[in-house]
């Protein structure tokens, strides 16, 4: 079976993309925990933060610059907002390619 984030990637599976460039795809989670709930996903596969080399440093990078360039579109930056990376099924981590989730906009 095939990489869900992949398929997105090929669009070969749906998703609600709100970024993409030569490197990066962000949607949004279908099953949200917070009432901004995105997907921050690098197009090459990586599955975990385990599998990470030098090589990635540009694109792990590029995810931070993303999420912080939505959240300052969205104009959230100011209230603030979570950044979180799952690391095998022990951390959380559902599906086998490296992603980070971007959630924002509980009252407090």
């Amino acid at each position: 079976m095939a990489c869900v984030f992949c398929c997105i990637v090929e669009r070969s599976a749906p998703a609600d993309i709100v970024f993409e460039d030569n490197e990066v795809i962000v949607f949004k989670d279908i099953q949200p925990k917070a009432p901004l709930h995105i997907l921050l996903v690098p197009k090459e596969h990586i599955a975990t933060v385990n599998d990470l080399g030098t090589q990635h440093t540009a694109v792990m990078g590029k995810l931070f610059l993303v999420a912080k360039q939505l959240a300052e579109q969205w104009s959230i930056a100011g209230q603030g907002y979570r950044l979180t990376i799952n690391v095998g099924r022990g951390g959380g981590q559902i599906i086998d390619h490296i992603h980070m989730h971007l959630l924002s906009g509980w009252r407090r």
